[in-house]
């Protein structure tokens, strides 16, 4: 078989199997089966680049690098919805449609308002082409690749197929499903899924960064992404709603989104076809609570009239068209005791106020802590213990403390001995606080010592993305700490099966206070041991990732650790060299640097180096080619006839180049591509960077 043949065929197997997991939910293979069959295509297309096919399953694990997001004109304008929080408004928004439409029947379609970011997407010949970000209404940014890596979105889909099982669509008779046509736009709201955003703010508070306030902000960020590698470890999400063309497919809103899920769009089964505006109140009411159920977040409903002839009837304002309108939720907001305020010390030695409450029912679930964020925040609302405070879920996940509730406050004289004050020093371990110039939070200096701290530092070390030594969890590190087994991670491969054997403690769980005894006994010491011993087999961005340098994620230790190779060259390194690593910031760079002046720190990568830790890169054989770019850094800009960016990427590092993020004295070519960036050209003109074509950089290769 060609290798044409073969990606052809393991393209549209893939695409298949894909479509089966996420729009009928049938696993036909194994997940491990999946990712060998997606690794033996990914390496096709390093060796055949021309023969990669637009609707490759490998865009769904992006690597594509975007400097800068093209602005894009809507061929249709995005505009806005009027809304309202009133029923009443919501009548008359009715009655204006009755007049509009000279008391002729109509129809309604009511459907869940998602919270998360519009987008705009393109297909031509059934293929998809183009993502854009609302922008202004008129344009907006393309971000094509970042699109692509939603998983539940088609690539590809049959433009003429009116055929599906009846079990997917409904009972829908196949003359209501009609092809979508060769070219189309459609358009959608992208989210983050609730449980992946409660993931990535467990992630940035590992890391020392501040949590993301709510799923949208989340969404909206993640899509602006330059990376689209990250963006695919996002599990970003798409509802599409509005289908558009410029053939008259479909009489009806409801027609457009049965043919659309009948192609494979993930349309959310909850939206209805209602008479009139008393149903519309009545899905309002019904969906007002219940959408707490749902893994994403919803702000209100929005209601269209389905016949598209209607709309052209009642047409459109300067902003919004008349046919349509949003009905916004109001954030839920109650009121209950505050009964403590405390204030947790994390990893980083960040410390964190949370105030503690007398349970709330609020949004479906029982609320007993909210966050109060930092100091500032503490002094704007002027607390006191005893206070009553509204207290309303940010983007409905995350409790958070809005004010005090003025109706039921007490004596001023009463609530001056109470007041919520900051403290001045660790209440783990009374070090003195201090505060970074242009930072919120306060910190515990004594990274040594703080108990906190220590067992942060460990938990983060043996967690799964790092040194996954899952047998030690569940309480245990606080009992080798309390038996002074352990004082820092290292220490963890001096533990051996007399020392471990006969522990034993009741550990109290912090959310649910539930007692537990936890024993050590020859099974679970055995385990310990063996998860110990198989940790030292980890790659060097595992371990980097595990020293807990605050502002190392995952995917920058990764960065890192492939350009410098191994720990010694990263130790090294100065601020200009650590700056010339893709997406690594002045703020990194200097978490890098202050993290290897410490002495202690030092002693702790030697120790465990000792230990038998990985701190060399591993060289992949297969990615090998040569040596021939040796000592010579490259970056790009423009689109290329022969490589994709991340093709690019790995072809210089396979001859031994390195990539950098900018353009420096330092830099020795800029290879320039179709679209190349102006900024980078000139910058690198007046720099006397030398400017190289796509073939030029092949010739170098040969």
């Amino acid at each position: 078989m060609s290798p044409l043949e073969r990606i052809t065929e393991l393209t549209d197997l893939l695409n298949y199997y894909t479509r089966k997991y996420y729009q009928e939910e049938k696993s036909e293979i194994s997940d491990q089966e999946f990712d060998f069959l997606l690794k033996e295509l990914e390496s096709l297309e390093a060796q055949f680049p021309l023969l990669k096919k637009p609707d490759s399953p490998s865009h769904r694990v992006g690597g594509e690098i975007t400097k800068n997001f093209e602005s894009v004109q809507h061929k249709y304008p995005m505009l806005s919805l009027s809304n309202t929080y009133s029923e009443s408004e919501l009548i008359d928004w009715d009655d204006r449609i009755k007049k509009g439409l000279n008391g002729a029947e109509y129809e309604y379609i009511c459907e869940i308002k998602y919270d998360g970011i519009s987008l705009s997407i393109t297909y031509e010949n059934g293929i998809l082409v183009k993502g854009v970000t609302r922008g202004d209404g008129t344009q907006g940014d393309n971000i094509t690749s970042n699109v692509k890596t939603i998983k539940t979105l088609p690539l590809k889909i049959n433009t003429n197929s009116n055929h599906k099982k009846t079990n997917q669509i409904g009972l829908f008779s196949s003359s209501t499903i009609k092809p979508l046509g060769d070219s189309f736009e459609i358009r959608g709201e992208g989210f983050m899924p609730t449980h992946v955003f409660e993931r990535l703010n467990l992630e940035r508070e590992d890391i020392g960064e501040t949590p993301l306030a709510n799923p949208r902000n989340a969404a909206s960020g993640t899509f602006k992404m330059q990376d689209s590698g990250v963006v695919a470890k996002r599990d970003l999400d798409c509802y599409i709603y509005q289908y558009l063309s410029e053939n008259d497919n479909f009489k009806t809103h409801e027609e457009s989104l049965i043919s659309l899920k009948n192609a494979g769009f993930n349309v959310s089964d909850s939206y209805r076809k209602v008479k009139n505006i008393e149903s519309v109140i009545a899905y309002i009411n019904e969906w007002e609570e219940k959408r707490h159920t749902l893994n994403c977040a919803t702000d209100g409903i929005v209601v269209k009239i389905n016949d598209y002839s209607q709309r052209e009837d009642l047409g459109f304002t300067a902003k919004s068209p008349r046919w349509a309108i949003a009905y916004k939720y109001k954030a839920e907001s109650k009121s209950t005791e505050l009964l403590s305020v405390t204030f947790q010390v994390g990893r980083t030695g960040a410390v964190t106020p949370v105030a503690e409450l007398k349970p709330i029912e609020l949004s479906m679930t029982t609320v007993k802590r909210a966050t109060l964020h930092n100091a500032d925040e503490i002094n704007r609302l002027g607390l006191s213990i005893g206070d009553y405070v509204f207290v309303e879920k940010a983007g409905e996940i995350i409790p958070k403390v809005t004010s005090v509730d003025q109706s039921k406050l007490r004596d001023e004289n009463e609530r001056k001995g109470l007041k919520v004050k900051f403290p001045e020093n660790c209440p783990a371990c009374g070090s003195k606080l201090y505060r970074n110039e242009g930072e919120a939070a306060y910190y515990c200096p004594n990274e040594i010592a703080c108990p906190p701290q220590i067992k942060g530092r460990i938990e983060h070390f043996i967690q799964r993305k790092a040194m996954n030594i899952d047998s030690l969890g569940e309480g245990k590190i606080e009992i080798l700490i309390d038996q002074n087994l352990i004082k820092n991670a290292s220490d963890i491969y001096s533990l051996t099966s007399d020392k471990l054997l006969g522990l034993e403690k009741i550990h109290i769980d912090e959310e649910t206070g539930k007692e537990r005894k936890i024993s050590f006994k020859e099974k679970t010491v055995q385990n310990i041991l063996d998860g110990i011993e198989n940790s030292k087999k980890q790659p060097f961005s595992k371990v980097l990732f595990a020293t807990g340098i605050r502002f190392v994620g995952e995917t920058t230790a990764q960065k890192l650790t492939s350009y410098f190779k191994n720990i010694d060259s990263l130790i090294a390194a100065n601020q200009e060299e650590l700056l010339t690593v893709p997406d690594v910031g002045e703020k990194v760079a200097l978490s890098v640097l202050n993290f290897f002046k410490l002495e202690e720190n030092l002693l702790f990568i030697q120790k465990l180096k000792l230990a038998g830790l990985q701190f060399t890169a591993e060289n992949n054989l297969g990615e090998i080619e040569s040596n021939t770019l040796d000592g010579k850094t490259f970056l790009y800009t423009g689109t290329f006839l022969g490589f994709s960016r991340e093709e690019l990427e790995k072809k210089i590092e396979a001859n031994g180049g390195k990539l950098v993020s900018g353009v420096s004295k330092k830099l020795d070519f800029l290879i320039v591509g179709d679209g190349a960036g102006p900024s980078k050209l000139n910058k690198a003109e007046t720099l006397g960077v030398k400017m190289i074509s796509e073939e030029a950089f092949v010739q170098m290769l040969a």
